[in-house]
């Protein structure tokens, strides 16, 4: 049936597909009503065709994704009982986050032998408490996510300065080559408002200079913490450019890696009012993530903003990851965007684009240096201020906060914790890079003004 229709149906080129659109366009001009330009300098086309079609050779990536449960350790004992609760409801990846040394016996209790993932996050840096978990956990599976650049990067501080850090972590890595102990926090600089290209440029800026320092023995030991935002076909290509473009920069240091990516759902979007739609919001930002490639996601509950942790609200984003995997057959679904005209285009763009900002930075003293002149700030605030303008003007969306508000909506009397971000201005060597929710101001106007 294919064959007979495609013989009676002959092939159209691009041109002829254009010469048709400006046909019915009837003298309206055709770049200003069907081409769209993004912040990132992108050019979106009404129509994508075989004719100027070109993709990027993307790494194959690691199958299956794991589903993660963030757990903040307040006793190690409720964080245990937690854990072994979450994995028999579904979870096989966990996530815990820790201001200060731990008893780790007793936090996995029950947990080891049964193919779990462990993440760690660790707010300190202790070389002797890492060490002792190191030998612990050295038959699982586990990720320290130590990033010290990233520490700066979000407080403007190192944990005690530039030297004393980097000698930390040299010891930890190379007594522990062959394990997952760094991590590159790409999720601070999109919740700060930096754009797709940016993100991937500042994520290879960020990983080179590890790799600089340590060489190839850690390019397959860096676990990249991306947040997934919600324009989805964007966000897709967003990953893919990025495992496409770590691989390019590891040719430098004669190796090869399959990036190793964290996924979570964006801060910038989520809202107070109409919390419902996070709901949405963060399905189509997981599917963006699956569909990306990444190896592990963690969902926000609906409520995280606005109610403490609670467990109605981790089943609801713990249950959207299960029904993608086991009703939607997202399972393995990294290779799907693959030969698709449009997410192979914009790839390829965001690639490109990220790729000319990773060179400039390299070729004018490297990360760590723009993060001294402030440069890397500059650039997202910009973005981030072009963002906002955008949210405010209402050509940026966000329904039920922006657009369709429900002025009956209350939220004063349900506030749990804050739902503002704040800053502590201290003394720092940096600026730092804060992150900022696109609602916060209209939001804090509209708790003041109900009645």
């Amino acid at each position: 049936m294919i064959d007979f229709i495609t013989q009676d149906f002959e092939p159209s080129s691009a041109a002829a597909w254009k010469q048709k659109i400006q046909f019915e366009l009837d003298g309206a001009d055709y770049n200003e009503n069907l081409l769209t330009k993004t912040n990132e300098g992108i050019t979106i086309k009404p129509f994508y065709h075989a004719d100027n079609f070109e993709k990027l050779n993307i790494p194959d990536g690691n199958g299956d994704f794991k589903i993660c449960q963030n757990i903040t350790i307040t006793t190690t004992k409720e964080a245990n009982q937690k854990a072994i609760d979450v994995i028999k409801r579904g979870a096989n990846s966990l996530k815990f986050i820790t201001s200060k040394p731990f008893n780790y016996k007793e936090l996995f209790h029950s947990l080891l032998n049964k193919n779990i993932e462990f993440h760690l996050q660790l707010e300190f840096l202790s070389e002797d408490f890492i060490n002792e978990i190191f030998n612990y956990l050295k038959k699982e599976t586990f990720f320290f996510n130590i990033d010290i650049i990233g520490k700066l990067v979000k407080t403007g501080n190192w944990y005690k300065s530039l030297n004393d850090d980097f000698k930390i972590l040299e010891n930890i890595v190379l007594k522990n080559p062959s394990k997952n102990i760094l991590s590159v926090d790409v999720s601070i600089y999109q919740n700060a408002g930096a754009n797709t290209v940016q993100q991937v440029a500042y994520a290879l800026s960020h990983a080179n200079e590890y790799l600089t320092k340590f060489g190839a023995i850690i390019a397959n030991n860096i676990q990249f913490n991306f947040s997934i935002g919600s324009n989805y076909f964007f966000e897709i290509s967003k990953i893919r450019a990025f495992r496409y473009l770590y691989n390019l920069i590891l040719k430098t240091y004669d190796t090869r890696a399959t990036a190793i990516i964290f996924a979570e759902p964006s801060l910038r979007n989520k809202t107070l009012y109409d919390f419902n739609i996070n709901i949405l919001r963060t399905s189509t930002e997981c599917m963006s993530a699956i569909l990306g490639g990444v190896n592990t996601i963690s969902n926000c509950s609906y409520d995280h903003l606005f109610h403490n942790e609670n467990e109605f609200g981790e089943r609801i984003s713990r249950n959207q990851l299960l029904i993608l995997k086991e009703e939607c057959n997202f399972k393995n679904a990294q290779n799907i965007p693959t030969d698709s005209y449009y997410i192979e285009t914009t790839t390829k763009q965001i690639a490109e684009k990220a790729l000319d900002i990773f060179k400039e930075i390299e070729a004018s003293g490297g990360f760590l240096k723009h993060l001294k002149k402030g440069t890397i700030q500059r650039k997202i605030s910009e973005n981030a201020k072009k963002e906002q303008q955008q949210f405010n003007s209402g050509n940026l969306v966000l329904l039920g906060t922006n657009k369709h508000r429900n002025k009956q909506d209350k939220m004063k009397d349900d506030l749990q914790k804050n739902p503002f971000i704040k800053y502590n201005p201290n003394k720092t060597l940096i600026i730092p890079i804060v992150p900022k929710r696109l609602a916060e101001r209209l939001e804090f106007k509209r708790l003041k003004d109900e009645a």
